[in-house]
């Protein structure tokens, strides 16, 4: 096709990676609303340019050679960065209003953090704060690369920090809960048995998952009986209120459910559990002035 020269521009590289993302070059096409044959003619012209074949049929959709791979993550950061820098040029000409991301896990980004960035908003209402929900890894490499301004989430031994700055904003209780009535919880709650009752937890490769264990195993809890794990919190209470079994769960995602008497906190006095939050950044990053506000506006919070 004429008029697509062999110079890999930011527009080639944003399609490719949709067409990655999604797996199908008709599905990239519908999302960036072009013509199907103009994202082949991309996908074209890039593999004429640097000469190796990027992507391979796989029944209806497409797979990644091995070079696609390697420019795949190469083109996902330089997007990342390219967008990251838009924001911060755009802080400096808005002043007071500008954008920011945040990455952030489930539990911080579906209860701690909404109140405080609708109270943000408040105060910075021309401004603009998308949250990323995802998972703490997912966040982690979403700052590293500059998909995201900063993240909030828990962090497990396992997370390479390289590079990063993690900072301590406030500590989650983690709270056994069972439904009220709960036929696992018809002794007294000290002596509840939690080698033998059934449990509701996330799964082994999620941080949360590690950071409950490893506080478990300071009560000498190694093993329990584990009989589900979902990946999200609400997907947990609402097994826990089935009575499915118990579960350990973050004060901040079952708060209300608490206050509703639709959950029943397990009072374990000689359990006493904390997970830490912590705001994560790279250590060169250079906040625009909205995001050095929102930065700050969230460890005064994190002190209040």
């Amino acid at each position: 096709m004429r008029g697509f020269d062999s110079y890999l521009t930011f527009q080639k590289l944003e399609v490719f990676c949709t067409v990655v993302e999604l797996g199908s070059v008709t599905r990239a096409a519908d999302r960036l609303c072009i013509a199907q044959p103009v994202v082949t003619a991309h996908l074209r012209s890039m593999e004429a340019r640097l000469g190796y074949a990027l992507v391979a049929r796989s029944g209806r959709n497409i797979a990644l050679t091995d070079a696609g791979e390697r420019v795949y993550r190469w083109a996902a950061e330089v997007i990342s960065r390219t967008r990251e820098i838009e924001r911060e040029l755009a802080g400096l000409e808005k002043g007071s209003a500008g954008s920011a991301v945040v990455a952030t896990s489930m539990s911080v980004g579906s209860y701690s953090l909404p109140p405080i960035i609708s109270a943000f908003h408040r105060e910075h209402a021309e401004g603009l704060v998308t949250v990323q929900i995802s998972n703490p890894q997912a966040a982690v490499d979403a700052t590293r690369i500059g998909g995201c301004d900063f993240a909030m989430i828990l962090l497990a031994s396992t997370h390479d920090l390289d590079g990063l700055k993690a900072i301590p904003l406030w500590e989650e209780d983690l709270l056994l809960v069972c439904a009220p009535s709960s036929q696992w919880v018809s002794a007294a709650p000290q002596d509840v048995d939690l080698l033998a009752v059934p449990f509701i937890s996330t799964p082994k490769n999620l941080a949360r998952r590690e950071l409950e264990d490893m506080q478990l195993r300071k009560y000498g809890l190694e093993t329990r009986k584990v009989v589900m794990e979902l990946g999200h919190p609400e997907a947990m209470k609402h097994m826990v209120r089935q009575d499915i079994g118990l579960s350990f769960m973050l004060a901040c995602s079952v708060r209300d459910d608490v206050r509703r008497g639709d959950l029943v906190v397990v009072e374990r006095p000689d359990m006493e559990m904390k997970i830490p939050v912590y705001l994560v950044h790279r250590d060169d990053k250079r906040f625009s002035a909205y995001q050095a506000a929102l930065v700050e506006f969230v460890l005064k919070a994190s002190r209040r």
